[in-house]
C-alpha cells in the first residue's frame, strides 16, 4: 500500500498538495492525529477499494502536542510492508506572513498571547519530528498553486519506481537559493550573456545564447566537472535510500547561464538516469 504523509507549516500549500493527491486517486484524509496513523493503516489498508492507489494523510500543527512528539513511535508501529513517503512543505517566514495577510485566515496557533510571527516560529518547533523524517521537502515560496500541483504530480505520483528521481533546476541568486536544493552549483563565473544587447532578452534555451556560452572554453570545462560529479556520486545517493535529488544551478538572474546548464545536463543524462525532471524557476 502506498502511504503519503503531508506536513509543513500553515500557509505552505498542504491543502493544495492533499487535493492534488486526491485528484490522482489517493484516499485523502486531512488533519489526522499522528497517534491514529497505525490504526488507520491496519484498518483501512487491507480493505482499500481498488479505485484508490493509496492513502494520503495530512498531519500538521493542529495535532495535539503529544501526538506530534509521538510521531516517530507511530511510524515505527507501521507494518513492515508499508514504507511511507513524507512530504514536508515550507516557505520563509515573510512569505507565510504575507499569505495569511492576503487571505485573512487565522493561523491555528495564534491567540491573544501568541502573535502571527511567533506562532509561525513555534510551529517549526512542533513539526520538527516530521521535518526530520521527510523524504521530500519542497520550498513553495516562489511556487504558484499550479506549479505546486505539477511538482506533486511529477515528484510523488510519478516516482513510484525504485529509481531515484533527479530534478535539474535553474534559478537566480537574486531571488534566493531554492530551499529544497540538495546540490547547488554557482555558475556566475561563466561569461554573462546579459551584457550583450542582442542576447539580454533571450534565455539559455535560445540557440544564440547557447552558441555564445559554448564559444568559451570555461563553459565546457564546468559542464564536464558538474556532469562528472553527478555521475560519480548519484549511485551513493541512491544507496542511501533517497527517493529524490534536486540539483540546483544558479546564476545572477536565472535567465541565461543556469538555464543553459540545467538543460545541457538534463539532455546529457537522458537515457542514463531513469527519472529526470527539468525546471527553470525564473522562467515559470
Amino acid at each position: 500500500m502506498d502511504l503519503i504523509i503531508i506536513s509543513g507549516r500553515s500557509g505552505s500549500g498542504k491543502s493544495t498538495a492533499l487535493h492534488q493527491l486526491e485528484d490522482e486517486g489517493f484516499y485523502a484524509i486531512d488533519n489526522l492525529p499522528a497517534s491514529l496513523l497505525p490504526a488507520l493503516v491496519r484498518e483501512t489498508g487491507p480493505g482499500l477499494p481498488e479505485q484508490f492507489r493509496g492513502i494520503a494523510v495530512c498531519i500538521d500543527a493542529r495535532n495535539a502536542f503529544r501526538d506530534l512528539q509521538g510521531f516517530n513511535a507511530a511510524l515505527a508501529s507501521l507494518p513492515e510492508s508499508v514504507q511511507p513517503r513524507i512530504l514536508y512543505l515550507d516557505a520563509d517566514e515573510a512569505t507565510l506572513i504575507k499569505r495569511f495577510s492576503e487571505t485573512r485566515r487565522r493561523h491555528p496557533l495564534t491567540n491573544q498571547k501568541l502573535p502571527l510571527a511567533e506562532a509561525i516560529r513555534y510551529e517549526s518547533e512542533l513539526l520538527e519530528p516530521l521535518a526530520a523524517q521527510a523524504t521530500l521537502t519542497l520550498d513553495t515560496r516562489t511556487m504558484t498553486i499550479y506549479e505546486l500541483r505539477d511538482a506533486i504530480r511529477q515528484r510523488l505520483v510519478g516516482s513510484e519506481a525504485e529509481e531515484m528521481a533527479i530534478l535539474f533546476q535553474s534559478f537566480g541568486f537574486k531571488r534566493g537559493v531554492p530551499g529544497d536544493a540538495d546540490l547547488i552549483f554557482d555558475l556566475r563565473l561563466l561569461p554573462n550573456p546579459h551584457w550583450s544587447t542582442e542576447l539580454r532578452r533571450k534565455t539559455g534555451e535560445d540557440p544564440d545564447v547557447v552558441a555564445y556560452l559554448e564559444d568559451h572554453d570555461i563553459t565546457g570545462q564546468l559542464f564536464q566537472d558538474i556532469a562528472g560529479f553527478i555521475e560519480r556520486w548519484v549511485p551513493a545517493y541512491q544507496k542511501s535510500s533517497r527517493s529524490y535529488l534536486t540539483v540546483a544551478l544558479g546564476c545572477t538572474g536565472g535567465q541565461h547561464r543556469s538555464v543553459y546548464m540545467a538543460r545541457r545536463l538534463y539532455n546529457h543524462f537522458q537515457g542514463q538516469l531513469a527519472q529526470l525532471q527539468l525546471r527553470h524557476r525564473e522562467l515559470q
